[in-house]
């Protein structure tokens, strides 16, 4: 029985959902933070899909620390529709981020321990 890869599917429903939700910003011609957020949002979940394949267990470490790094940069974008008029905002995403986050704090920690 193959194991559930709880952070990589996570961080597949956060794309599609930053994809939905980026859609929504180009509406409301707030096309820079969308293209932003786009980036980095999908990002977390590509750089997490390629770590699955990695050469090593350094090389795993070194993805999954890029894909933190793009859910930080995700937050950032996040906490400024959060904070600016005339933004929409989506609580949902940055709870669903912060559990990636969560995983991979803990999943970088324990590889490295390893």
């Amino acid at each position: 029985m193959e194991r559930r890869n709880e952070v990589l599917e996570l961080s597949i429903e956060f794309s599609v959902n930053i994809i939905k939700f980026t859609s929504r910003l180009e509406a409301e011609r707030k096309f820079i933070i969308a293209n932003q957020l786009l980036k980095s949002g999908t990002s977390v979940g590509a750089n997490i899909f390629e770590a699955q394949s990695a050469e090593s267990r350094a090389d795993f470490i070194h993805k999954l620390k890029i894909a933190d790094k793009e859910a930080r940069e995700s937050e950032y974008w996040l906490l400024l529709c959060e904070k600016s008029e005339n933004y929409p905002f989506d609580l949902e995403l940055k709870t669903q981020l912060l559990s990636i986050q969560k995983l991979l704090s803990k999943i970088i920690s324990t590889s490295k321990k390893i």
